[in-house]
């Protein structure tokens, strides 16, 4: 099974809207063939695992990182291959969230007699595919937030300027949250001050299938409650941009341009929980935010952040400068954000943080 893991991290960067699967066949102690799935439309890890090991599966166990799909879409059942191969257990990590197939790609292979052991090494493989698992089982996608700050704290100069506050070890661990992404979130502020592309370059991913994984759809969505975005704006050239309005999308703006509406939070801001609902809704798995202060802010006093993403540089900005969550005033300490460290790590003298919200009780 870990080898299975390690097969489906191959479409880490690609598989979007489907999830990271992989697939490993074995008889007798030895390694007939494995396979991963690549992207949306081509064929699942266990047709890919079968096509490798040739006629030689009979008799063989599967071991899968995920329940094996029981209907035919773009693809043939994955349970029914197996089945017509000849393989007589498998052992698989996780039951499929997905409404469609949720214990029905299991009860296939039972009902055909096949021996069926799980979950094994369900954390691994949930650890794999958060957003899927989330969008299925609450509705929403997983939610990453991305920061970059000075050791003081600070995100830019008291003019607004900001690049590069990091090295490029750092920016280049960027590409790769994008890569794994679903949607890239932006505010319209950000768009104002730093113009950003927000795309994914192949020569930053340093894996075999950077090409296909820069050339994967993913939504830009930048968050413009009245079309404050600039005519310049390089994002309006792409064409995977959508604009997240409070205004009828009908309304004055860039032609050409998908355009929501959202409700409004009280403030004049888009309600982020609506938010999240139509991107899980466009099946977005995984979805990181590179923002501003104020929306970060937001999302964090709200909760709506699963995995943070702190980028600290080695570098002293002032007190001048500008701070890297912009919070409604706090009065009571019990009331302060707190975090969880899950991991830490140089990155060419920058260092990164991931960590995580820790629950209010």
């Amino acid at each position: 099974m870990s080898l299975a893991l390690r097969e489906a991290e191959k479409g880490m960067y690609t598989t979007h809207p489907n999830p990271r699967v992989g697939c490993v066949l074995v008889r007798n102690d030895e390694i007939l063939g494995s396979g991963f799935h690549l992207q949306t439309g081509s064929a699942h890890a266990e047709a890919n695992a079968l096509r490798n090991t040739g006629d030689d599966a009979k008799g063989a166990t599967a071991y899968v990182t995920l329940e094996p799909c029981s209907f035919e879409g773009r693809t043939p059942s994955c349970s029914e291959a197996l089945i017509d191969a000849g393989v007589t257990r498998v052992v698989y990590a996780m039951a499929d969230p997905h409404p469609k197939n949720r214990g029905a790609g299991l009860k296939k292979l039972c009902d055909s007699g096949v021996e069926v052991s799980g979950p094994v090494f369900e954390e691994s493989a949930r650890r794999l595919n958060p957003g899927y698992v989330k969008r299925f089982e609450v509705g929403l996608p997983f939610v990453r937030l991305k920061l970059a700050m000075s050791l003081d704290g600070k995100t830019a100069l008291s003019n607004g300027q900001s690049q590069w506050i990091t090295g490029r070890a750092a920016r280049k661990d960027v590409q790769r949250l994008r890569a794994r992404s679903s949607a890239v979130v932006t505010g319209v502020q950000t768009v104002v001050d730093d113009d950003p592309a927000l795309t994914v370059r192949a020569e930053d991913l340093d894996t075999r299938e950077a090409t296909l994984a820069s050339e994967i759809e993913r939504k830009i969505v930048v968050l413009d409650p009245n079309f404050r975005i600039p005519a310049s704006a390089k994002l309006l050239a792409d064409p995977n941009l959508l604009l997240a309005t409070l205004s009828d999308p009908t309304d004055s703006g860039h032609p050409g341009v998908e355009r929501i509406q959202l409700p409004e939070d009280g403030n004049r801001r888009i309600e982020l929980n609506a938010l999240l609902k139509e991107l899980a809704q466009r099946d977005c798995n995984e979805v990181l935010f590179e923002c501003g202060a104020t929306l970060a802010g937001s999302l964090l006093q709200q909760q709506h952040v699963d995995e943070l993403i702190i980028y600290v540089a080695p570098k002293l900005m002032g007190d001048k400068a500008r701070s890297l969550v912009d919070f409604t005033e706090l009065t009571d300490m019990n009331d302060v954000p707190e975090l969880v460290f899950t991991d830490v790590r140089n990155l060419d003298g920058d260092i990164r943080i991931t960590a995580k919200l820790k629950k209010l009780n």
